[in-house]
């Protein structure tokens, strides 16, 4: 990244395409926003193998560049995290010299795919909380095959990748400020998966992909309601979980989708108190999560936690003006900020 000051974020989610650019300020300063845009995709196109839609991909995002008039070619791209595995582990203290060798030994026992088949990151957290001799891991992986071919998709568009990085990272980054002293759970509900992450003073403690999504709750509505999904969703984004809009029907149809969330909320936090002797004491829904009426609050009563709405510009500069344009999309830039937050 050191030879490349000059970058944008590129976020390639379930839905649309999504690019930011930040211009760096003072050192500890906010990036300023230069530019951004954003432009719906068909889910088919986005998850197709065939060539021909893949290159439609790739023409949507050379598209969009040209559109948007970027300065460069460079670009962060985020990984989808349902594709890349994260976990953190405890390892042996050993010299620097010695750690990466002894990772790369181990990496077979933390990842759940052959070694031969994957890309293998990590960074050294601290000292383990349950064992001062060891050391806190955080590592990630991804299939080869995933990041070749988003590699050449992106290639396609005329654009050098300088760096892949997991999304549950990028949103990390852009979702809590750089000083918070907070212990944050990001609750991220995207059109399939929901990712839930814990940070404890911007390190990532816990990342966990979850296949419950948006459309999860529209299905659940369509079919309580016998409705087509277009106008499920029309539905689900008025009422949400007001109990006293619609007579609770929207509400009754989505509960045991929301209630089958609420679960996977409860295990992590409970595998996260397991471990840490740190609390949580902060929530910030992100996604789908941000914008569904009353989720919020259901979630702050459902496990006593202050809940705040994820802002995703919140460690950005930008003209005061461009601020209702900006919220009314942040609950879709998180991933494409915090690429474009990333330290050169």
């Amino acid at each position: 990244m050191r030879n490349n000051k000059k970058f944008f974020g590129l976020d390639i989610g379930t839905n649309g395409i999504r690019l930011v650019q930040l211009d760096s300020g003072p050192s500890g300063a906010k990036k300023t926003l230069v530019k951004y845009a954003h432009v719906p995709v068909d889910s088919k196109i986005i998850f197709s193998e065939g060539k021909a839609d893949r290159d439609q991909l790739s023409g949507i995002i050379k598209d969009l560049i040209a559109k948007a008039n970027m300065n460069t070619k460079n670009v962060a791209v985020g990984l989808s995290s349902n594709r890349v595995f994260t976990a953190i582990v405890d390892v042996d203290k050993l010299k620097s010299s010695e750690m990466k060798k002894s990772i790369e030994f181990q990496a077979d026992a933390f990842i759940p795919t052959p070694i031969e088949d994957s890309i293998i990151d990590w960074s050294i957290l601290g000292d383990s909380p349950n064992d001062v001799t060891k050391s806190e891991l955080l590592i990630s992986s991804t299939a080869k095959n995933y990041a070749t071919a988003q590699l050449e998709l992106i290639e396609a568009a005329g654009l050098n990748v300088i760096a892949f990085e997991p999304d549950v990272l990028a949103i990390s980054r852009s979702l809590v400020s750089p000083n918070s002293q907070d212990v944050v759970m990001i609750v991220d509900i995207g059109n399939r998966y929901t990712d839930l992450v814990i940070i404890i003073q911007n390190n990532l403690r816990l990342s966990r992909s979850i296949p419950i999504g948006a459309d999860t709750f529209v299905k659940s509505v369509a079919q309580s309601l016998n409705s087509e999904i277009e106008q499920s969703e029309q539905f689900l984004y008025k009422f949400g979980m007001a109990k006293d809009k619609l007579e609770g029907q929207i509400y009754q149809s989505v509960i045991g989708s929301v209630e089958n969330l609420m679960v996977e909320i409860d295990k992590s936090i409970k595998f996260f108190n397991s471990r840490y002797k740190d609390r949580i004491n902060k929530i910030v829904v992100a996604g789908t999560g941000a914008i569904l009426p009353e989720f919020p609050l259901f979630v702050a009563n459902r496990f006593g936690i202050g809940v705040e709405i994820a802002d995703a510009w919140l460690n950005v500069n930008y003209d005061p003006t461009l601020r209702p344009d900006l919220m009314a999309i942040s609950n879709q830039f998180s991933v494409a900020v915090g690429l474009a937050e990333r330290n050169e």
